[in-house]
């Protein structure tokens, strides 16, 4: 657990930290209860005041994180901001990459969004809004994956990146994210060197100042090599694992047109 911030559980002032060790030790009497009535938090004094509705629950959603992060790496990234709590989340015990991250107050998500894509060490993070259901959900499985066993049906479910990249359609394109910037063309073709391709189907993405950003898109002979070559998500090329998405044309046609993203042909 992890706390710096003010943010409070409820009237009790306990850190929402150790509320979540306090769950995760109760056991399966977690999921029979709506999230709404463990968790509370006082909101914070005017001018954070909001009339008629409760404050919204102030989590983001971290992705592209190094695999030896830690609570610390975080709360630097986020510096200047109270942080209330780290969850790391994991899949068959192995960490994904993903983090949430509760913040003091509610205001503080916007200052947390501006963080977004800025770098961690040698990878950039994305940064995301995040929900109240999302973060219970991966509290959950973390009780879950401790257990050995898997929350209730009935408890609500909130589906992974993971579970989205298996149910996505494929159209023959991957994008690549977590690239060397030193990575060219023949680097991510000895990376998919199981399937065919041709140095036109590779393509780096740069950023605003012409430089690699890390991300490429890779199109493949038919939608079930794409599939197939989603095998690699999260193998390494050089000291860096890639992070693959299933994507499409369009995706690549919009980036171009609102002017985000250039192409190295």
């Amino acid at each position: 657990m992890f706390y710096r911030g003010k943010y409070t559980d409820g009237a009790d002032g306990r850190e929402m930290g150790a509320k979540r060790q306090r769950i995760i030790d109760q056991g399966p009497s977690f999921y029979g209860n709506s999230p709404g009535s463990s968790f509370m938090y006082t909101a914070p004094p005017p001018p954070y005041s909001y009339v008629s509705q409760p404050p919204p629950f102030p989590v983001v959603r971290l992705r592209g994180l190094p695999f030896d992060c830690t609570e610390t790496d975080v709360a630097e990234f986020f510096h200047g901001l109270d942080i209330v709590d780290v969850l790391f989340v994991h899949k068959n015990s192995k960490f994904t990459g993903e983090a949430f991250c509760v913040l003091g107050y509610p205001l503080q998500v916007d200052f947390a969004l501006q963080k977004n894509r800025q770098n961690m060490g040698r990878r950039y993070v994305e940064v995301f809004r995040s929900k109240r259901q999302e973060y219970y959900k991966a509290i959950a499985n973390e009780v879950a994956d401790a257990r050995g066993s898997s929350p209730r049906r009935n408890a609500p479910r909130v589906k992974s990146s993971d579970e989205a990249k298996e149910s996505a359609e494929h159209t023959g394109i991957l994008r690549l994210r977590g690239l060397p910037f030193s990575a060219g063309k023949d680097d991510i073709m000895e990376f998919f060197k199981d399937f065919v391709l041709s140095e036109d189907a590779v393509h780096i993405v740069l950023n605003s100042e012409g430089r690699p950003s890390g991300e490429a898109f890779v199109e493949f002979t038919n939608a079930e090599d794409s599939k197939a070559a989603m095998s690699k998500d999260r193998m390494t090329l050089g000291s860096r694992y890639i992070e693959l998405f299933p994507s499409f044309s369009g995706e690549m046609e919009e980036a171009i047109s609102r002017g985000r993203w250039n192409f190295l042909y």
